[in-house]
């Protein structure tokens, strides 16, 4: 990590767009500006809260502990998106979860103290990220229902459509980000092996295709119709 000059343009990131406009110059004179290199920890599970951090550019993965030497992947972030906000509450020390950069990444950081003041005086904030809750919490609840009760395939192929569905496509039709099988993998709440295996068979199948690490969607129908076999 190193902090460097503000790039950020006060308006694309999610508290940007929503707080009041005279907030700004209040915005502009607490924010500071760091950038991440790729695989770089923005901040660790278990660690103090300490501030709130926005993207302004790169993606970012946000996971947390699975056993003792897995991770599961909660989701991604990328330009616009806030992190760090699940280590809000009254009883909320240290952060619950991890987020690392999985491309070069450059964020605004906003100390605790700051966000707290900024949330009693922007009420359409206040709204939208309680909206923000709401969606996320909607999404980790059916993550863990689909632990439990959908079949690795139909994970795997939920994840592919997630992963379209926030970060689009290139020109050539390629998922707009590149993450390792094991990332995926995490992501699917499955093993590398079991990612490996089942990648190569949509591949057979036809219903995406590979360039490297990254993956295009051939065939999303198909993959939604695993999304809706469930184990017996």
């Amino acid at each position: 990590m190193k902090k460097i000059n503000h790039t950020c343009d006060l308006k694309s990131c999610f508290l940007c767009k929503r707080c009041l406009p005279e907030w700004l110059p209040a915005v502009d004179a607490n924010r500071k500006t760091f950038y991440y290199k790729k695989g770089e920890l923005i901040f660790r599970e278990g660690e103090e809260v300490k501030g709130i951090y926005f993207v302004y550019s790169g993606k970012v993965k946000v996971h947390k502990k699975w056993g003792e030497e897995k991770e599961l992947i909660i989701r991604f972030a990328q330009k616009g998106d806030i992190l760090g906000h699940r280590g809000l509450g009254h009883h909320v020390v240290q952060y619950p979860i991890s987020a690392t950069a999985i491309e070069p990444v450059q964020v605004c950081y906003i100390d605790l103290d700051f966000f707290q003041s900024t949330l009693k005086i922007n009420y359409e904030f206040i709204y939208q990220l309680l909206l923000f809750f709401a969606d996320e919490l909607q999404d980790s609840e059916r993550k863990m229902r689909n632990l439990a009760h959908m079949q690795v395939k139909g994970r795997i192929a939920q994840a592919l459509v997630a992963l379209r569905d926030k970060f689009g496509t290139t020109a050539g039709g390629l998922i707009d980000v590149s993450l390792s099988r094991q990332d995926l993998a995490s992501f699917a709440g499955t093993t590398y092996e079991t990612v490996f295996r089942i990648i190569n068979e949509f591949t057979e199948e036809q219903m995406i295709r590979t360039e490297g690490k990254n993956i295009a969607i051939l065939n999303a129908d198909k993959l939604l119709e695993l999304t809706k076999e469930t184990e017996p």
